[in-house]
């Protein structure tokens, strides 16, 4: 079976990844170049989190079975429609949560904590690798141990996960409609 490749998806997922990229290196800079220690882990932690989230997001979207939802948006759940259009649409949204947003947060978590680690090198006047080594190899396990963990929780709670995106997106789709 040919599939016939969607580019003006592949144009547009292009486009979001290099925008949010650009957001978040802006944001990361910035908020670094003038916050202490606490507040920059604080903030590398968030990116690894986000990533995670999304991540687990994007892989119960793609195992979710449509069923349930059916069942529910009959019963008119609130969420069960969005947690459908998820489903149908899952090649776009792990694209988007997978590699825009679980991709995009894990160079800027590099990029985050490589400037911790530079910082941390000229404040304490220190020449050796321990300190870009120690935090790289933290944020690379925290990273990859989260995920797997994730995609665990994901792959056994799919249902569960995507219902709670559908309700979420259902309620701001509600509390915006009535700004």
């Amino acid at each position: 079976m040919k599939t016939k490749t969607n580019y003006k998806w592949l144009i547009q997922i292009v486009l979001i990844s290099v925008v949010a990229s650009m957001v978040f290196t802006l944001a990361s800079t910035e908020i670094l170049g003038r916050a202490g220690y606490i507040i920059s882990f604080s903030i590398l932690a968030i990116f690894i989190i986000v990533g995670i989230i999304f991540d687990v997001i994007g892989i119960a979207v793609a195992t979710a079975n449509e069923a349930p939802f059916h069942s529910m948006a009959a019963h008119r759940e609130r969420g069960a429609v969005e947690s459908l259009r998820l489903i149908k649409n899952a090649d776009k949204v792990t694209s988007l949560c997978n590699d825009v947003v679980g991709d995009v947060t894990g160079i800027i978590s590099g990029t985050t904590a490589a400037l911790i680690a530079a910082r941390l090198m000229h404040g304490l006047s220190a020449d050796n690798l321990l300190f870009p080594l120690l935090i790289s190899g933290v944020v690379t396990g925290l990273t990859v141990g989260g995920k797997a963990v994730g995609k665990t929780i994901a792959f056994n709670e799919s249902t569960a996960i995507v219902f709670s995106v559908g309700k979420l997106i259902n309620f701001l789709r509600l509390r915006g409609s009535k700004a």
